[in-house]
């Protein structure tokens, strides 16, 4: 249990160091940077290599937002196998909505007890 806390902790560690040296030392925009992280956990996901690290590491993989790319390959590869063509759209929809309502419903909630206020 020890170890697996650890790996996760190291491994969600290092994907939040490289987040923060794009920020220090590139003129990426946060924003581009959260696109980029996305898109690779796709495209690892796509060619198989990001599974074999969410094994590793469990949620230290799962919960950056290179997890969320992941998941989202792998509800397009399962609705792919299912659905056929169709599975390319509804796929990635159905793989991350309820943590996707989760976050909107988490800041819904936030926002209706803050009261934040425009700038």
């Amino acid at each position: 249990m020890i170890m697996m806390l650890i790996k996760a902790f190291v491994v969600g560690g290092l994907i939040c160091v490289v987040g923060q040296l794009l920020i220090d030392l590139t003129k990426l925009t946060p924003a581009k940077i959260l696109v980029l992280f996305v898109c690779l956990g796709v495209l690892l996901g796509g060619i198989g290599l990001y599974p074999k690290l969410v094994e590793f590491a469990g949620a230290g993989a799962t919960v950056p937002l290179t997890g969320f790319g992941n998941a989202l390959a792998k509800g397009v590869k399962e609705a792919v196998q299912r659905d056929g063509f169709l599975g390319i759209i509804t796929g990635g929809f159905q793989a991350c909505a309820a943590g996707v309502t989760i976050a909107m419903l988490s800041g819904l909630v936030v926002a209706m007890i803050a009261k934040p206020k425009d700038k």
